[in-house]
């Protein structure tokens, strides 16, 4: 793909990944940006403060299974590719609430795939050549790893939750529709994401901001299920260079190569808190700790070999573990402005997915 201008439609825009690639896009100058947001709980324009203005960025309210609605973005802004990034993320209230998440994902996925082929057969030729439908997805389908091993594009999918069986089915879909109406898809699946602009409820904001509240700090079960962590901006990157340079079909798994315990996640984040941000009491973080009841199907291990990627596109993350915890935390201490109205007003912290 050539570097005229492109115009992207990006679902999903104004959430925690989806607003870090709107930033990285319009930080490139050949990118033209429709952000299209249900502003659900999770998702606020406050992510995109710093881009709004921006002349290359259009933002439409709408939910994913709007047909008429996308049909009508499509053919006004004739988008030369789709990003779809809108979906229900927490495992913890996939187990609350599923019904939500099968609306969303796999609906809403189905729905934007048929409005994009219905467009993609109105373009020419060499439009055609050009487009692109990028779903973006989770390494939660492929469900639990031992202690050895790693996820690859090959691994077969075995979800467990409600959140991975509804990503998973999404992404059949997507595949379904190049298999079969030769829609140009890529598909991608990446592991834990950390970085600024995080809604709260996920591990790394949540545990942040209840140290600095001399909360609790819940650790489910023994602490042992371990994650592979990813910071957000090297993660935007990837998916820049796999909607470029990707090969239609193709499935590229995403991952920061920094695996961790939750409890040395937690032990981490206490650790820099404890260097920035002392305790006024002079004790450590760490004796907030608490551990409770495990979630409900939690996978033992996430682990990902991004080889392919790194050898097929050049990819290859930045920050370590260490480096983006620094900066993530730092970046919580330095903006109250944009996570406190949240904790207030839409979630405080507390436990989610014990409900059945």
């Amino acid at each position: 793909m050539n570097k005229t201008v492109k115009k992207i439609i990006v679902t999903g825009g104004a959430g925690f990944i989806g607003s870090c690639l709107v930033r990285q896009l319009i930080r490139e100058s050949q990118y033209e940006v429709l952000v299209y947001d249900a502003l659900t709980y999770a998702g606020t324009l406050t992510s995109l403060k710093d881009v709004l203005s921006s002349p290359r960025l259009t933002f439409v309210q709408g939910e994913i299974q709007d047909t008429a609605k996308i049909a009508d973005l499509f053919a006004s802004y004739q988008p030369d590719i789709i990003m779809n990034l809108a979906a229900e993320s927490h495992v913890d209230r996939s187990i609350e609430g599923p019904a939500r998440f099968v609306e969303t994902n796999i609906l809403g996925t189905f729905a934007l795939l048929d409005a994009s082929l219905k467009y993609f057969r109105t373009l020419t030729e060499a439009k055609k050549s050009n487009f692109r439908f990028h779903h973006i997805s989770t390494d939660e389908v492929f469900g639990s790893l031992g202690a050895e091993g790693f996820f690859r594009e090959e691994t077969a999918y075995d979800p467990r939750s409600p959140y991975s069986s509804s990503k998973a089915a999404s992404d059949h879909l997507v595949m379904a529709w190049f298999h079969t109406y030769g829609l140009p898809v890529l598909l991608t699946n990446c592991s834990n994401n950390y970085g600024p602009y995080q809604f709260p409820e996920k591990l790394i904001p949540l545990v942040t901001l209840n140290a600095l509240d001399g909360k609790e700090l819940p650790i489910y079960g023994d602490g042992s299920n371990i994650r592979d962590w990813l910071y957000v901006e090297d993660h935007a990157k990837a998916l820049v260079a796999v909607v470029e340079r990707g090969t239609p079909g193709g499935t590229y798994v995403i991952g920061g190569n920094q695996e961790r315990t939750n409890l040395q996640v937690v032990h981490e984040i206490c650790a820099v808190l404890d260097e920035i941000s002392p305790n006024s009491s002079g004790s450590s973080y760490l004796d907030q700790i608490v551990f409770v009841t495990d979630r409900p199907g939690h996978d033992a291990r996430y682990a990902i070999d991004a080889g392919k990627i790194k050898s097929e596109l050049g990819w290859q993350p930045v920050e370590t573990f260490r480096s983006g915890l620094m900066r993530t935390i730092q970046w919580y201490l330095n903006n109250e402005w944009w996570w406190g109205p949240l904790r207030k007003d839409v979630y405080g912290g507390e436990r989610l997915g014990i409900k059945p």
